[in-house]
């Protein structure tokens, strides 16, 4: 098990390594995270819902995604509360007191999960969540220590030197941990080193004599082009690409989800991704995407009231691509309503405007992973789209009518494993705003390449096909290329003694 002194130290991709690793080295293997709360999630082949770090580990280990591997994940809603998944389904919405209440009754859950995947894998590689030195929340604790003990799991703890402070919050952690819990940790990593590491060794060598636990590793600061797990990572500071021809801006919302949809611009050595803060100007990006949201009424609020929106309505007095992603797609229309609560106590707002659309949000969520067509035909920044196929999935609780004046974007052919013919999506008249409850749309690299291509034309450039041929095949290049970085860097022998018991 990997647990860390803290969040965002890197356990998530550490494990993704290992998990790559293992793979390479001939084993069968399967991630796990008893408890995940993030707003990036994924829907499985069977439709349920599940944290989009677990999906990665998974991907990297080569084994289809299943909810067994994170039995809980919680999105949160609001600054106090959250909605709790269970199983890949929706439980309820519950106050951080509640849930902290309700933790000890999921015990037994998290435990059958964990036991159903180790019946079928050789090595099962757990993942803890922020520090395992939370004190006060060690008696009802059920992903760190807690899941240790279920799991009877050794424990490698990573700390982020990055950050600073490696050695303190090391030492800090392991003595705040009872002498039982001390017991399983096992090795420690040091992770995002930059420089010489002669310079960190009469450091290493300190620690490990004042801990009685040896440093496993010192890996360095890697780039690889993976998903984060947390929404406060570094790539939403800086731009990914400032040499692109194309600029895609898109809006960092209060309460973003599956901000993942849009990793495979960095893809395109054409385009320049940005992401815009709270505080930042919008500018003039040729191409601009609202992304979904846990709570897409307070974040249409917001966007009103930072001055977000009068930037928006002038992008498209510009003729600007304007695309909504699920709830950016909501935020797009003209009036959503919330008659039962679902996401906040807003009961009616009018939207945007841009799409000739209205939202009411119900209290059955749509989990699915879809298949679709492209129907619209509209010049301009979507000409050359109809026809085109897409994969995806699709997590709202919205659902979503089209006016007179919106086209459909496309017919959904196939949702799990049922032939359906459904309406999804929008496209304005003017041929310039877009919407879609798809998430994945972009991943479908025809299609992104295509809107791309059309800017292109338009500011008068050459057309240009993408650098990868997929973005499935440039993810698998990223997997190998962690693994090898973490190989280099890491005892590797040690580790596997470390799992043989040895």
């Amino acid at each position: 098990m990997f647990q860390g002194t803290a969040s965002s130290v890197g356990k998530s991709l550490l494990t993704a390594a290992f998990c790559r690793i293992f793979y390479q080295d001939g084993y069968k293997v399967a991630p796990f995270k008893s408890q995940n709360m993030a707003l990036n999630s994924y829907i499985t082949k069977k439709g349920m819902e599940m944290g989009r770090a677990q999906v990665v580990q998974a991907e990297a280990a080569k084994v289809e995604p299943s909810v067994l591997m994170n039995p809980i994940l919680l999105k949160p809603t609001t600054d106090k509360k959250c909605q709790v998944i269970l199983n890949g389904k929706v439980y309820r919405n519950m106050s951080a007191v509640e849930y902290h209440e309700f933790k000890p009754t999921l015990a037994k859950m998290v435990k059958d999960s964990f036991d159903e995947l180790a019946k079928h894998y050789d090595i099962v590689v757990l993942e803890g969540a922020g520090s395992p030195a939370e004190i006060n929340l060690r008696d009802k604790d059920i992903v760190n220590m807690g899941m240790a003990e279920m799991a009877d799991a050794d424990v490698i703890l990573i700390g982020d030197i990055d950050r600073g402070g490696v050695f303190a919050s090391i030492y800090g952690t392991i003595m705040l941990l009872t002498e039982e819990e001390r017991k399983r940790v096992k090795g420690i990593i040091i992770n995002k080193f930059r420089g010489d590491v002669e310079i960190l060794k009469p450091g290493i060598k300190m620690l490990e004599e004042l801990t009685g636990i040896p440093v496993l590793g010192v890996v360095p600061y890697y780039n690889v082009q993976i998903e984060d797990e947390d929404s406060l990572a570094e790539r939403f500071r800086t731009e990914r690409n400032n040499k692109g021809q194309i600029e895609v801006a898109v809006l960092y919302l209060p309460h973003v989800s599956n901000f993942t949809d849009f990793n495979v611009f960095e893809t395109q050595e054409d385009v320049n991704l940005r992401y815009v803060m709270r505080g930042q100007s919008i500018g003039n990006p040729d191409m601009l995407i609202i992304p979904g949201s846990k709570n897409t009424l307070e974040d249409l609020i917001y966007l009103k009231e930072t001055g977000l929106a009068k930037e928006i309505f002038r992008l498209n007095k510009e003729g600007k691509l304007i695309i909504g992603i699920c709830g950016g797609y909501q935020m797009l229309g003209k009036r959503l309503c919330d008659p039962y609560g679902t996401e906040s106590d807003i009961k009616e707002i009018n939207g945007l405007g841009l799409l000739d659309i209205e939202t009411v949000f119900e209290l059955e969520k749509t989990t699915t992973q879809v298949e679709a067509e492209i129907v619209a035909k509209v010049q301009n920044n979507f000409e050359g789209i109809k026809g085109m196929k897409i994969k995806g999935y699709e997590i709202h609780m919205g659902q979503t009518q089209l006016g007179k004046e919106s086209f459909v974007l496309n017919h959904i052919k196939k949702r799990l494993d049922d032939e359906v013919c459904i309406e999804d999506g929008a496209v304005s008249m003017s041929g310039n705003v877009m919407g879609t409850y798809i998430h994945g749309i972009f991943d479908n690299i025809g299609f992104t390449r295509k809107l791309l291509n059309n800017i292109r034309k338009a500011k008068g450039l050459d057309e240009k096909e993408s650098n990868v041929e997929s973005f499935e095949l440039f993810k698998e290049k990223e997997y190998d290329k962690l693994a090898k970085i973490v190989r280099e860097h890491v005892d590797l022998e040690k580790i596997y003694n470390i799992i043989q018991g040895e």
